[in-house]
């Protein structure tokens, strides 16, 4: 990608930690494959069309975010009717699970002076007396990615310097992933609606021996109550995924290597 000047790419890039420049965790995995947003832009005909809904998807995730994130930080935060189904389902979901934020580690931002890159995580968290890295996504599923994003979180607040400058309360021991979504189902064929940033995505409900439904056409659905998705899985094994993180940074540094020179990063 070509920047104007040395300013907007680490703007756009990275974030200054101090007096040392550092690449983002998320630009970084933006040199990884995804198969998924290939067939999403594939699937909305022009650029401009699946910028669109990317922005307003993205904007709606924010809501989201700032809604559950609020909750933990003894407010009151305003939630928005467009996220409300969600954020309800999460309140239920962790009458349950009875997860904590540290309110000192929600957006916060971090980095590792040994592998040489920085982010901004969700949350640290403490679940079912374990202490971790916690990432909140609004998504269908659990893509890869995702994985090593978490990872690198991990991975640079178990570094000794990290540690002590953020005065972290206990060691980093584990991560998870906590995924949000919304949809209607339809009351007669079982099927899914997912409505987000102006897009609407029908799934069929998944077959089971026995089953006698068939999938309505699309005009005859009969779509229910907008309704929250939660899911919380947790990812112990760090290793493997910050393997592939160091190599996807590899690959992310030679791709801008010009820019890199220009602004006087080493490796």
């Amino acid at each position: 990608m070509w920047h104007k000047d040395e300013t907007e790419f680490k703007e756009l890039n990275g974030y200054q930690v101090g007096d040392q420049w550092f690449p983002r965790v998320t630009k970084i995995l933006e040199i990884k494959s995804k198969p998924a947003l290939d067939a999403f832009f594939k699937e909305m005909g022009s650029y401009e069309a699946a910028d669109e809904v990317k922005n307003k998807s993205a904007a709606q995730g924010t809501l989201m975010h700032e809604a559950v994130q609020g909750l933990f930080i003894g407010g009151s935060p305003c939630i928005s009717p467009e996220v409300e189904p969600g954020v309800s389902a999460f309140q239920k979901f962790n009458e349950q699970r009875k997860i904590e934020f540290h309110p000192e580690f929600i957006e916060r931002r971090i980095w590792s002076p040994r592998h040489r890159y920085a982010g901004t995580l969700d949350a640290v968290a403490w679940v079912d007396g374990k202490f971790g890295v916690l990432d909140i996504k609004t998504s269908t599923g659990f893509y890869p990615e995702y994985n090593l994003q978490t990872a690198a979180y991990v991975t640079a607040l178990q570094e000794f310097e990290v540690k002590k400058s953020l005065a972290l309360p206990r060691d980093i021991e584990t991560r998870w992933i906590l995924r949000i979504d919304q949809h209607r189902i339809c009351k007669k064929c079982r099927a899914t609606l997912r409505e987000k940033g102006g897009r609407a995505k029908i799934r069929s409900a998944k077959w089971t021996a026995g089953s006698s439904s068939a999938r309505c056409p699309d005009e005859q659905h009969e779509w229910g109550a907008l309704e929250g998705d939660v899911e919380l899985k947790e990812f112990p094994d760090v290793y493997k995924d910050m393997k592939a993180f160091v190599a996807a940074k590899i690959l992310w540094e030679w791709e801008n290597d010009y820019w890199l020179q220009k602004i006087g990063y080493t490796r």
